[in-house]
């Protein structure tokens, strides 16, 4: 009695956002958006092979907030390398960091920030599977594979690298596939009839390359794709492997190309946890009409995943949700219904507003 416990949330300060290549604008977008809406100041950092789309977007955001007579420098850039990345995972002042990109790089980040008992949020790695059982609509199920697998080229966190299909279905989706694979439109992203354009450098060209090679090595068969076009720019050709078994070491390598393996299974229960098997946890989809299988999948003994989707593919319509996953993926989650909370520190607060001070089991001084 006469007392009053509240739970006061204050911004944490300063947040530091490391984006990708990949997705130079929207990652950002998030991120700052809901830091602003809680308070905090903004340090963002872009991948150093887009900077120029950071510094444009970060001169866009300093004019509206200066229009509204407040610094633009709420939404500060820097630009740089990995030196610069590891200032800002080191530096005591960054209250929280939001960092987006490999696994490999995540954990090395996650340690520094961790060294300084700071906050972080990971957004890391993905090896993203759609399992499509008999019973399932072939007519979602070929549209859905082509475009999780072959959408921005394969360079996705989301992008379906692992496709699973039932052994009676196997061989009819496998052709119905490599014909929709041979339609694809690829070209100059700039022209709207283009479907596929390039890989972001030279080196992801010699890791697609690299990684056919070892599919092959470890007994996998190329359906189609699987060599560079020979054109101005860094193309090469969305590509099928079949054959390989589900714990082939190249299957469980996340490669950021448009590289889909694809995989035979029997029963349900082995594929879920082949689903589950590797170290990612980001996305997962099925294709199934059956309403036990699907609640079975989204419940404890189903996908891992922190995106776990039904009759849609691994990537395209999760930002409306908490975005983000388990296990190597980081565990981290942006947008959603309560991502806000991390980008405030919460106080428990008890207000004496009587003249008694009862204390706790019932101590009394004399």
């Amino acid at each position: 009695p006469g007392h009053a416990l509240i739970e006061q949330w204050n911004p944490v300060g300063l947040v530091g956002v490391i984006t990708a290549f990949n997705f130079p604008v929207a990652v950002y977008g998030w991120n700052s958006a809901i830091a602003m809406i809680c308070g905090n100041a903004c340090l963002w950092k872009g991948a150093p092979t887009t900077s120029l789309v950071s510094v444009a977007v970060t001169k866009i955001i300093a004019k509206v907030l200066e229009d509204n007579k407040l610094p633009g420098a709420i939404c500060s850039l820097v630009c740089g390398g990995a030196d610069i990345g590891t200032a800002m995972a080191r530096d005591e002042r960054m209250d929280l960091l939001s960092f987006t990109g490999s696994t490999k790089v995540g954990k090395q980040v996650a340690l520094m920030v961790q060294e300084r008992f700071g906050r972080s949020l990971l957004e890391l790695g993905g090896n993203n599977a759609i399992i499509v059982f008999e019973d399932a609509d072939l007519n979602l199920v070929i549209p859905s594979a082509l475009f999780a697998a072959v959408g921005t080229a394969g360079q996705r966190c989301t992008t379906a690298r692992r496709l699973f299909l039932h052994e009676s279905i196997h061989d009819e989706v496998v052709a119905k596939l490599a014909k929709a694979y041979a339609q694809v439109r690829i070209g100059d992203p700039w022209d709207s009839d283009t479907l596929y354009g390039p890989l972001h450098t030279k080196e992801a060209v010699k890791m697609f390359l690299d990684a056919v090679e070892q599919a092959k090595q470890q007994g996998g068969s190329v359906v189609c794709g699987g060599k560079v076009i020979n054109r101005p720019g860094n193309y090469v050709e969305p590509t099928i492997v079949t054959g390989l078994p589900h714990n082939a070491p190249i299957v469980h390598t996340e490669t950021f190309a448009p590289i889909l393996y694809v995989l035979k299974f029997k029963e349900e229960e082995e594929v879920f946890a082949w689903n589950n098997e590797v170290k990612q946890g980001l996305s997962s989809s099925i294709f199934t009409k059956d309403l036990g299988r699907i609640f079975r999948w989204l419940g404890p003994k189903g996908s891992d995943c922190g995106i776990v989707n039904v009759n849609i593919p691994t990537s395209g319509a999760e930002i409306g949700g908490a975005f983000g996953g388990e296990k190597h993926t980081g565990g981290g989650r942006e947008s959603g219904s309560d991502s806000w909370k991390l980008y405030m520190r919460r106080s428990t607060c008890t207000i004496n507003y009587s003249k008694d001070l009862p204390l706790a089991q019932g101590i009394k001084f004399q």
